[in-house]
């Protein structure tokens, strides 16, 4: 009897050091970003940044989810499709992440789709933008915390305030960021009145805008009414700048364009007045969180927390989030978790739509303003522009 007695207290005691061991396991989250080959090099530090923050607030500065410390794995995409589905794989494969958080380019990140679908984990998108990567392509395993073109699009044509008298030319890089985003703008402009003229789109990295502008020009100038050149793109080669230089105004043609992180906006005063829409600017929200961020960015990098940073620390609340009320950590219990799910970000409350996984999120109303004793034109806030201001098309129906 005493032998059976202590046979049981050996296999308990065996129990009980297996399950602590398990506690202890880390929770591996891989991050997938270019972080060489780019211009947009910048906005994944950013996000890197913003994501390492958001898991220190969420957590308490712990960086650990019930019990379990978070280890967060770092792969470069090289901004390179195939070298990101690699890593990515890798990540899922090798080294056995529990989900991973990317990209930046929004071309770079739709070769990533099928991969999470492969391997049957869970990928959130941040910062990447087009449409498509909650569209037909996607798949239940893909969430977004980033906005999307249609959110951008759609706050620009609210701060453009379209009637029958607006006459618009827009100008994009010719992929699906672009793309998608004038797709959106002529969708939110549907009814209003106004009337898109011409499109134009330039290949990423073009330097050049001169053709593409006098054809802006020759579209705009005999209409009667405000004439407008919106300006879409996202990486180098200062467009406005170059358009401004062409001297639209001799046609009575503007620039309009959505704000920017922080070391492209110096080149915004030269637009003084100018009114638009932005993802994020670290004076426009007053809550803890953004309140939290912007103290401790300041603190910690004698600078305020930037466009991404924003975007990185929202990813990170969801993950913590999302594992600290699953059921478990398996997929689905994580897909169920998450979808319709709500947590606070930066920018207030953001909500993951059950159909598509796309978080539904507010955008900001700004007017330029000049002071010259700050380094950047400053995107006053006009108001918040609130996520039900703003009819999102659902991309992909993940509940049929």
């Amino acid at each position: 009897m005493n032998t059976l007695k202590r046979l049981i207290a050996t296999f308990a005691t065996s129990l009980a050091l297996t399950g602590a061991a398990w506690a202890q396991d880390p929770i591996k989250i891989a991050l997938v970003h270019g972080l060489s080959g780019s211009s947009f090099e910048a906005f994944s530090k950013q996000a890197q940044t913003g994501f390492e923050l958001g898991l220190e607030y969420a957590t308490k500065g712990t960086n650990a989810v019930n019990g379990r410390p978070i280890e967060v794995i770092i792969k470069d995409t090289q901004f390179k499709p195939d070298v990101a589905r690699a890593v990515l794989a890798e990540a899922y494969g090798d080294d056995e992440v529990l989900l991973a958080v990317g990209a930046t380019s929004s071309g770079v990140t739709k070769g990533m789709l099928p991969i999470a679908e492969e391997y049957e984990k869970i990928l959130i998108v941040e910062p990447a933008v087009a449409d498509s990567l909650t569209g037909p392509d996607s798949n239940r395993y893909v969430f977004k915390t980033s906005r999307n073109s249609s959110m951008d699009m759609q706050a620009q044509a609210i701060a453009l305030q379209p009637d029958e008298n607006l006459f618009v030319a827009t100008l994009a890089e010719d992929y699906a960021f672009g793309r998608d985003g004038v797709a959106a703008f002529k969708a939110a402009l549907d009814g209003t009145g106004a009337t898109v003229v011409t499109e134009e789109y330039v290949p990423q990295g073009t330097a050049d805008f001169t053709a593409a502008t006098e054809r802006m020009f020759n579209a705009l100038k005999d209409h009667e009414g405000r004439k407008v050149i919106l300006v879409y793109v996202a990486g180098g080669g200062d467009a406005p700048g170059k358009i401004q230089a062409l001297d639209p105004n001799r046609y009575g043609i503007e620039i309009s364009m959505g704000g920017h992180i922080l070391p492209v906006l110096p080149t915004y005063k030269r637009f003084p007045g100018m009114e638009g829409a932005v993802y994020y600017y670290y004076e426009a929200y007053d809550n803890p969180v953004n309140k939290w961020l912007v103290e401790t960015h300041q603190e910690r990098f004698d600078g305020p927390p930037d466009f991404f940073t924003a975007g990185g620390m929202s990813a990170a609340l969801a993950v913590v989030k999302a594992l600290e009320t699953a059921e478990s950590y398996e997929t689905d219990d994580l897909i169920a978790a998450m979808e319709g799910m709500s947590w606070d970000t930066p920018k207030g409350e953001m909500t993951f739509r059950p159909e598509d996984h796309q978080a539904l999120q507010s955008m900001v109303h700004f007017k330029i303003r000049v002071d010259d004793a700050v380094d950047w034109a400053i995107p006053d806030l006009v108001r918040i522009i609130e996520a039900d201001e703003m009819d999102i098309p659902v991309g992909r129906d993940n509940s049929q």
